[in-house]
């Protein structure tokens, strides 16, 4: 049976091969709510492995961050629609132009070739950016400035959601009022885990007191010597309070 804290949980698969990813779909089968395939694997593997881990019943989550002109993102959101993915995201930064194109090019694929419509969000700020990497590259807003203003191009170029770091949810959740507009929150580390590359962390409890819909966890899974294990010790700290629907 599907739990509401099953399925806030995204692996990060996060590997070199399509051996090592299958192998960790096999461990986490029915485990959790959707796996995430990144630049890493999908250049290594390509999108057969999506249409595989797609066809033998898992969600997967696309994150591959494209940012372009807006007529090679949306083509791009049009084959990550043929490949039934369950999300995908783009970069905010492309522009409203960008993400409203996508929007409407993947709305359009789906209704006239019977795909199911894949959820699109929109990547605020990277959660290894801090105000030094933003001013390196010429913006002079703080994260917790550009985040909630993204957000709102976001919800106004017609995309589901955005992905923002745990410490930005609460500013989403203010900015944007949108009902069903969701976060998808990377940068989550379990207490006691390497931050690694991460700067702007919490751990997934706390991303689900902020706001988050859903949480991204990679190296605690992929590394632990029982990644079911350790995906399960997650999901247990997500216990719903059936009374009021939020993390207790």
């Amino acid at each position: 049976m599907e739990t509401a804290e099953k399925n806030r949980l995204i692996v990060a698969l996060d590997v070199e091969t399509a051996s090592e990813a299958r192998r960790l779909v096999s461990a986490l089968r029915g485990m959790v709510g959707m796996f995430k395939v990144g630049s890493q694997l999908f250049t290594a593997a390509g999108p057969a492995l999506v249409r595989e881990i797609v066809n033998s019943g898992e969600r997967v989550f696309l994150d591959l961050k494209f940012h372009d002109i807006p007529n090679t993102v949306a083509a791009a959101g049009i084959e990550a629609t043929r490949l039934g993915v369950s999300i995908f995201n783009l970069h905010a930064a492309g522009g409203s132009e960008m993400m409203r194109r996508t929007a409407n090019a993947v709305a359009e694929c789906a209704a006239s070739e019977g795909h199911t419509r894949p959820l699109i969000i929109a990547v605020t700020v990277l959660t290894s950016a801090d105000a030094g990497t933003l001013a390196e590259v010429g913006s002079g807003l703080d994260p917790e400035v550009l985040v909630p203003r993204l957000a709102l191009l976001a919800e106004a170029s017609g995309m589901d959601g955005v992905v923002a770091s745990p410490r930005e949810v609460g500013m989403v959740r203010s900015a944007v009022k949108k009902p069903g507009f969701i976060v998808v929150t990377p940068g989550v580390r379990p207490t006691g885990s390497p931050l690694f590359d991460q700067k702007r962390v919490m751990t997934p409890r706390e991303a689900i007191l902020a706001g988050a819909d859903y949480i991204v966890v990679g190296r605690p899974i992929l590394d632990a010597p029982d990644p079911a294990q350790a995906a399960q010790q997650i999901i247990n700290g997500l216990e719903l309070n059936a009374a009021n629907g939020v993390a207790i």
